[in-house]
């Protein structure tokens, strides 16, 4: 994997650059959609390229460890043949959605103990199996595994989780050098800054991460309570420490505004579930503020559900139908919203892209945010 940065914007941290895979190149700073399962959930792999323009997605080792498992996704010769994705993948270790098992997880300096929230059956990651699932996944882009911290943890916990998260990164390296990639093409390893909202922990942390020479360098353990100004403060604080020829991945993150707001920080990479999610439930992002297509004032809008898009949705169907659609509670209204969701925060980053190119991306930002935050 390379990574070229290609532009700067003098006024803030923004950045453009190309990350080179054996799948394809990644124009950043870049959003990816996110597949959990295999799949970006309701959207065709065809809409995802031709109309989307994803040029990267995520798969969650967690949730492909389980179900299909690992000797299905061998037999298929990983996860790109298995869902018939040509283009880069990037696997998140799983570290997140072990937080999320707190009641049913136990972690220890081997690695971490859980059980399934499929059938309760009994598990463990350890950095070396972890390293060896995401192997045979198969993905462009491996995680390390780590603990993700709350939010609002206090110092001692989020020091004593530091602690093991870097532990375990180190044998995560040892292991991901001792082996090799199982389908023909290489793999890069992302270590994941973590700390909580402590200045001196995530210091320690990236200064820790950075000594280890990887290809990126992932921000975790924000987006997860704490406040979104302690969010931006820990980015102004960890982005200029890390290697400035490396891509930055802050880790599921987030708004709209969030995402210009982190690409001013000097972050390359996001994902979030919120696109879809959000699109699910009728919560469309727009350039002109945030829709919820439930309400009834949308029962007789006949205009294009957002002018000023790029998606062949935004153009050929009515606030009116997709209100109606929603309405019935009809599957189609969540699959076209995931799909115009996605389009715009694609189209986002690469307006993005075009004004930090242009030299003006502060005061684009500083006049888009306020609008794109609003309720319609």
């Amino acid at each position: 994997m390379n990574f070229q940065v290609t532009d700067f914007d003098a006024a803030s941290s923004a950045r453009c650059g190309v990350l080179s895979t054996a799948h394809g190149e990644i124009h950043t700073p870049i959003f990816m959609p996110v597949g959990t399962v295999g799949s970006v959930k309701g959207v065709f792999h065809r809409d995802l390229k031709e109309d989307i323009r994803a040029e990267i997605i995520l798969g969650n080792t967690y949730h492909l460890y389980l179900r299909p498992g690992l000797d299905t996704l061998r037999k298929a010769g990983g996860l790109h043949r298995f869902e018939n994705w040509d283009r880069p993948i990037l696997t998140d270790s799983g570290g997140f959605q072990v937080f999320s098992l707190s009641p049913i997880r136990k972690l220890t300096e081997e690695g971490c103990v859980f059980r399934s929230h499929i059938d309760g059956s009994k598990h463990i990651f350890t950095p070396e199996n972890n390293v060896d699932t995401q192997r045979i996944i198969g993905a462009d882009i491996v995680m390390a595994l780590d603990e993700c911290c709350p939010g609002d943890a206090d110092y001692a916990y989020a020091a004593k989780s530091l602690k093991l998260t870097q532990g375990w990164l180190e044998r995560c390296v040892r292991h991901f050098d001792e082996t090799e990639p199982l389908y023909g093409y290489p793999q890069a390893f992302f270590p994941i800054i973590q700390g909580c909202v402590y200045p001196d922990l995530r210091k320690a942390s990236v200064e820790h991460a950075a000594a280890l020479d990887r290809e990126g360098y992932a921000i975790g353990g924000l987006a997860v309570g704490e406040p979104t100004e302690k969010m931006y403060e820990m980015l102004e604080l960890v982005c200029p420490l890390l290697p400035k020829d490396k891509p930055r991945y802050l880790m599921g993150v987030g708004t709209p505004a969030n995402i210009l707001e982190g690409i001013a920080r000097g972050v390359d990479m996001f994902d979030c579930v919120m696109p879809t999610r959000n699109g699910r439930n009728g919560m469309l992002f727009t350039w002109d503020g945030i829709m919820n297509m439930r309400n009834a004032k949308w029962t007789q809008d006949f205009g294009e559900i957002d002018p000023k898009g790029t998606s062949f949705v935004d153009h050929c169907y009515s606030r009116a139908y997709l209100h109606h659609l929603f309405i019935a509670g009809e599957m189609f209204a969540a699959q076209l919203a995931s799909e115009h969701n996605l389009a715009f925060y694609l189209d986002l980053v690469r307006t993005a892209r075009e004004h930090i190119q242009a030299g003006d991306f502060l005061a684009w930002k500083d006049h888009i945010v306020p609008q794109l935050s609003q309720r319609v």
